[in-house]
């Protein structure tokens, strides 16, 4: 239960005693600032406690942005601020001056909402303050200003705003004007019955995973209803993003579940279109595959990049300004949105494609369209990070370790190098290039085992040194580009029924643990446990290993091989992923919503 402190007596007509209750607040009446922090200290310290002055005028939606979004310890609008368990200390110790210094009095109850929130901003406690833009919060003090206050609320449609206000921001083409015209409806459908975004967000999965199902059917019909499917898995995905900013309910379970699932039902529709095509006699697991390393790998790319410039200085560059000034023009805008070929974008074109032709078509233009957004996407990071003078700090250098998933082979190594010598590159991307060059050319020469025994040597020597250089941040690429190929490479040279199938399901449980670190450092939680690491080998360990067993087993024991090593993989990191994050929720990790990048 949370409670609100009201200061001062309501004025006749006033909603606000209302208003706190219809939001779930506890109303309790303070006749001055003594008698106001004397309730403070009565409220349990887990519990959420707001201050509210009893003049308030304003819309409830205002009302409702200020005092229960659960992502901010201490949070205000005008005549009104909240702090959650986190910031109690912080209110208390405001609280406390702020009557030391103005005494109890009844005069010094009135605006203390307002002098406590100024306090804990002079004191360098953060305090959220949503903006408001049309919508109403004042603390009128004469009757005259309080009706044009009430007749400023009544002049906007505080439903209208809600519902347009929990639609993203920043968004694609396609969804922003296919989608969340109609999806932002469903969201409110969802409210108002008292359903909750992770209810809707598992709701997309299973709608994914039958059209999954329909696809895998080989069937014409099963293509269409596929591609519909998807489609009405991709507005549920849009939906619960929006019924979270609809009604505040953001979560740090709820926001690892919306990017992790976006990864399985894309992946496993992948799958899915792979299975319809062989029921028809067309082998394309080995473009499934490509798509998938494809998309993966560009995602890496953005990882990195963003971590890397996380909390850099002198954080400018040419390229930027340019960027900017071409957001700045409407039609640019979108173009650059849909050439990068987001979720809303990707999926509308595999839908379209699944039900008008066939998966091996729809894989082909799914890889150029891919091809195309990464080459963009990457070139324009390149050329950001080689005309900027950023600083990258120690967390930085950090994240992107933690991205490069090494094991202990390639900590030995580190451990090993002499930083007196000079035969060694100075620098960690060189080292990283070098050894996927000798991993690229052994694969094509045919001795996949001498070139990983290389490359494991020089990601060792990549990560021996900071990851703080201009193009540091594709490192993690590169791994991550290195590990997949070779095993799509071995896979498709067995040239034996379910080699591919394996090597897919082997990649998609690696790819799961490389998207649960990012989404572990984005919610600054850290990396994965290092028993966990090390128990899956590191990236270098894996290759090592898939290249072995490729050079010692026959195709069939190899393609059984795959198969072991992918449910043992899929085994660890799901076990390991699913106790963090319901333990992270249960213990009350401060909640988190994704509004960036379109994925």
């Amino acid at each position: 239960m949370s409670t609100a402190i009201l200061t001062g007596q309501p004025v006749p007509g006033s909603s606000i005693e209302g208003d706190l209750r219809s939001l779930g607040f506890d109303v309790r009446v303070a006749s001055d600032g003594t008698d106001a922090e004397t309730l403070l200290a009565q409220v349990p310290g887990d519990q959420r406690v707001a201050i509210v002055d009893a003049r308030f005028v304003g819309h409830l939606h205002a009302l409702r942005l200020g005092l229960t979004d659960p992502r901010f310890p201490l949070a205000a609008v005008p005549g009104a601020m909240t702090a959650r368990p986190a910031g109690r200390q912080a209110l208390t110790r405001a609280m406390a001056r702020e009557n030391s210094a103005d005494g109890s009095t009844a005069v010094a109850v009135a605006g203390l909402a307002d002098r406590i929130s100024e306090a804990l901003d002079a004191d360098g406690s953060e305090v959220h303050r949503p903006v408001l833009g049309t919508l109403v919060a004042a603390t009128p003090e004469d009757p005259q200003t309080r009706n044009e206050a009430r007749q400023a609320v009544a002049a906007v449609d505080d439903e209208a705003v809600r519902l347009k206000s929990a639609v993203k921001a920043r968004d694609g083409f396609f969804t922003t004007f296919c989608i969340s015209p109609y999806s932002r409806y469903v969201a409110r459908w969802c409210a108002r019955r008292g359903l909750t975004p992770n209810q809707v967000t598992t709701a997309s999965l299973l709608t994914a995973l039958i059209a999954a199902s329909c696809a895998a059917t080989g069937t014409r019909g099963g293509f269409v209803a596929a591609g519909v499917l998807l489609i009405a898995s991709f507005v549920l995905d849009c939906a619960d993003g929006q019924l979270a900013r609809y009604s505040l309910q953001y979560s740090t379970l709820g926001a690892w579940l919306d990017a992790t699932f976006d990864r399985a039902k894309e992946y496993a529709y992948y799958a899915g279109l792979a299975l319809g095509a062989a029921r028809g006699g067309d082998d394309v697991w080995a473009l499934a595959l490509g798509a998938m390393i494809l998309q993966t790998c560009r995602h890496v790319v953005d990882f990195s990049f963003n971590e890397a410039n996380h909390d850099a200085t002198a954080n400018t560059s040419p390229t930027a300004a340019l960027s900017d000034k071409l957001d700045s023009v409407g039609w640019t805008v979108w173009v650059r949105r849909m050439i990068v070929l987001p979720i809303g974008e990707r999926w509308a074109m595999i839908a379209v494609l699944t039900a008008v032709t066939t998966p091996r078509i729809t894989f082909y233009v799914l890889l150029a369209g891919c091809a195309l957004a990464a080459t963009y996407t990457t070139a324009g990071r390149v050329l950001r990070s080689v005309t900027r003078k950023a600083r990258r700090t120690d967390r930085a250098a950090q994240a992107l370790a933690d991205l490069a998933d090494n094991g202990p082979i390639a900590d030995l190594v580190a451990r090993l190098r002499d930083p007196d010598t000079r035969w060694y590159l100075s620098s960690p991307l060189l080292h990283a290039l070098v050894g996927v060059v000798f991993l690229a050319c052994a694969l094509y020469s045919g001795v996949p085992f001498v070139g990983a025994t290389f490359y494991v040597v020089f990601a060792g020597l990549a990560l021996s040194q900071p990851l703080k250089g201009a193009l540091d941040w594709l490192v993690p690429p590169l791994f991550r580009a290195a590990e997949y190929v070779t095993v799509l490479v071995l896979a498709a040279r067995a040239e034996v029924n379910g080699a591919l199938p394996a090597a897919f399901g082997l990649v998609a449980a690696v790819a799961y643990h490389h998207y649960d670190t990012v989404y572990r450092i984005r919610g600054n939680a850290g990396a994965p446990p290092v028993w966990l690491v090390r128990a899956l080998g590191g990236q270098e360990g894996r290759t090592l290993l898939v290249t072995v067993l490729a050079a010692v087993l026959t195709a069939s024991q190899f393609q059984v091989a795959l198969t072991v090593l992918a449910v043992v993989v899929a085994l660890l990191v799901l076990t390991e992923s699913i106790r963090f994050w319901v333990a992270s929720h249960l213990r009350g990790a401060p909640a988190v919503h994704d509004e960036g990048e379109p994925a």
